[in-house]
């Protein structure tokens, strides 16, 4: 390992074995943390080429267990997010394109910081399992085109470890790392094309447009060594996704979406996105074929009926879906009010996250408890005029203390110009 540690130190290309030894000695308790953060930080500060960040990805994938779909027909299409505020695109997503007769086999995580995660919103649905054995969910899809559980512990443990580590090193920020996490996780849940939403900007992971575009190129060489196909499109995060931010608030929202009267942003993502999993999978041949599809499956119902369907073969009260003022309400609701007059310029997703986090919606550490109601629904967002005293949010919480909190961040989310901004785009650039 020390030999290791230094070929990467001195900028020397490691070959598969080098990565393997690394790998699997480290998962094996064989190889101590201390040596594998020297080798991260050479890592980082050296980079890694295509084949070496092929070859990781490999290595993790193969770490642990392996879900093989090859049993479900067709393509399986996944799509991944890198993370966002209001981002609640798998609960339109993952129906939708079901719905139009593509398996869709989704293994999602939650959330924590201030991020959501797409497990804790579905299960503010009283009664919906997001827990399966392997076979239960291979079922699942085959019967109905669609599942979405949690992710076996069983799955890629490197990159748990690896993960701990980098966070406590400083060596999160390194593209071929990141590149690895996230395809090691997809690749082993057994997708054949992938489509991932590499979201830019205040609310986001990755700042900028440069930075993302060499991820996503990372991400599609790695994806065609391992004989899969990715599709990237860099999508901005400067302002929340929607008007909704918490569990209960943004199913809701997907809710109103499914049934073709969301947020024009979110709408707009969905299109985007679900057009991409189609011609991946081979159902459509161009975008536009796509999107024309998915409003159809919007507009005479399937696609709501769809969601439905996930509810009712997952355990979830369908009553609450079918009825969305039955899922659960906060006992309080406070009015965040403009400190100025002018147009909203800046909007920041960062903040606005951290202030539904004190309102109950989010985590502050992996055992934090969350209340399904919290959250926030916007009012007024980048481009809106605005007097002073005009209500900007809702904040919903179920102790009042939390508003004051959350204000904190409130006032921090808003800047103003007495000029009107030009909108950042909502979709920059796909990369193929």
């Amino acid at each position: 390992m020390i030999e290791l540690i230094k070929k990467k130190r001195d900028g020397h290309v490691l070959s598969d074995i080098d990565i393997n030894t690394i790998i699997n000695g480290f998962v094996k308790g064989e190889i101590p943390d201390y040596q594998v953060s020297a080798w991260l930080m050479a890592v980082f500060f050296q980079g890694m080429n295509d084949d070496e960040t092929a070859a990781l990805t490999d290595a993790m994938m193969r770490s642990g267990d392996m879900i093989d779909l090859s049993d479900i027909p067709g393509i399986k299409v996944d799509k991944h997010s890198t993370g966002g505020v209001g981002d609640k695109t798998t609960l339109i997503l993952a129906p939708l394109v079901a719905a139009a007769g593509v398996p869709v086999a989704k293994m999602s995580g939650r959330g924590l910081g201030h991020t959501g995660g797409t497990l804790d919103k579905l299960e503010s649905i009283a009664g919906f399992k997001v827990e399966m054995t392997a076979q239960e969910f291979i079922d699942k899809v085959k019967k109905h085109h669609i599942a979405i559980c949690s992710q076996n512990n069983k799955l890629v443990p490197a990159d748990k470890k690896l993960y701990a580590l980098r966070d406590v090193t400083g060596t999160v920020d390194n593209i071929s790392l990141i590149a690895s996490s996230v395809m090691s996780k997809k690749l082993a849940c057994g997708a054949d094309a992938i489509v991932i939403d590499l979201k830019v900007g205040d609310g986001a992971f990755i700042k900028t447009i440069a930075d993302a575009e060499k991820l996503a190129e990372i991400m599609i060489s790695t994806a065609t060594k391992m004989n899969r196909k990715l599709v990237a499109v860099i999508t901005g995060m400067e302002e929340p996704l929607g008007f909704a931010i918490g569990n209960a608030l943004e199913v809701k929202e997907a809710i109103a979406t499914l049934r073709g009267h969301g947020p024009e942003d979110l709408t707009k993502l969905c299109l985007e996105l679900g057009s991409h999993m189609l011609m991946l999978s081979g159902k459509t041949h161009n975008h536009d074929e796509g999107v024309a599809l998915l409003k159809s499956l919007i507009h005479n119902g399937k696609a709501f009926d769809k969601f439905v369907e996930l509810v009712d073969i997952q355990g979830g009260q369908t009553d609450m879906v079918i009825h969305p003022e039955l899922l659960p309400q906060a006992k309080l609701t406070h009015e965040y009010k403009s400190k100025a007059t002018g147009y909203i310029s800046h909007l920041s997703a960062m903040d606005i996250g951290l202030a539904s986090v004190r309102l109950g919606a989010g985590r502050e550490t992996k055992e934090s408890l969350i209340d399904y109601s919290a959250g926030i629904i916007l009012t007024k967002k980048v481009g809106d005029h605005v007097q002073m005293g005009d209500t900007l949010a809702v904040l919903h919480a179920n102790d009042a203390v939390f508003f004051t909190k959350a204000e904190e961040y409130m006032n921090l989310a808003y800047t103003f110009s007495e000029t009107k901004p030009d909108k950042q785009p909502l979709i920059f650039k796909t990369v193929k």
